[in-house]
């Protein structure tokens, strides 16, 4: 859902891809795979363009991951995050959005210290772990080979070589940086997709303006 804000993720990439294709952000703050996997069908359907879509993310287990004990409402099983995904995969396969239009994105990573604080505040204990995220960031990179979609798999990616915390707001949710980092890695994999795709419209210069009709219609 945070994708649009400023300086998100989705609108870096409606950004680029404007005049090509139409970015439509349906994420919704705070869901797990669970949730999702009902809401789907409402969501993308034949009869809502399915053929003309281009690419589809999935980007879902920072809160299936949560512990427990500790956060019940949102903990997604394991076992059940990982057929969640491929649920989801396999109906936007029946709905004739192929595999190589999907690409998969694991959770981030999670900067406990920073989260704690954030738990703390409200009076709750810290209820997510890296350790358990990375669980769930490998089980989805897993369902990816199984279901032969694309994957990003931003919890190793941003733990390589670097100090991960300025990819985080809060410990949990992305920062100006780690938007621009998922953007950045998104693109390289959605290039090869959209190059191809053609402008909608002619630049202005190349309109005649004389008989407009004739470059528009």
């Amino acid at each position: 859902q945070f994708s649009f804000q400023e300086n998100g993720w989705g609108a870096s990439l409606a950004e680029r891809l404007v005049r090509k294709c139409d970015v439509v952000n349906r994420g919704l703050s705070g869901y797990n795979t669970r949730w999702a996997k009902l809401i789907l069908p409402r969501l993308i359907s034949k009869s809502t363009g399915a053929e003309s879509t281009v690419a589809v993310t999935i980007f879902f287990g920072a809160n299936d991951s949560a512990l427990k004990d500790l956060n019940p409402k949102q903990h997604v099983p394991l076992e059940e995050y990982a057929a969640n995904l491929k649920s989801m995969v396999q109906y936007l396969k029946s709905v004739d959005i192929t595999e190589d239009r999907i690409i998969l994105i694991t959770p981030p990573p999670l900067q406990e210290s920073a989260w704690e604080k954030e738990c703390l505040a409200k009076g709750d204990k810290l209820n997510r772990r890296n350790a358990t995220t990375g669980e769930y960031a490998q089980a989805c990179v897993q369902v990816a080979r199984d279901c032969g979609t694309d994957v990003l798999d931003l919890w190793t990616l941003m733990q390589k070589d670097q100090d991960f915390s300025s990819f985080l707001s809060d410990g949990l949710h992305l920062s100006t940086k780690g938007n621009s980092f998922l953007a950045a890695q998104l693109w390289s994999r959605l290039d090869k997709k959209l190059a191809a795709l053609p402008s909608l419209l002619p630049y202005w210069r190349d309109v005649d303006h004389t008989k407009p009709e004739a470059s528009l219609l």
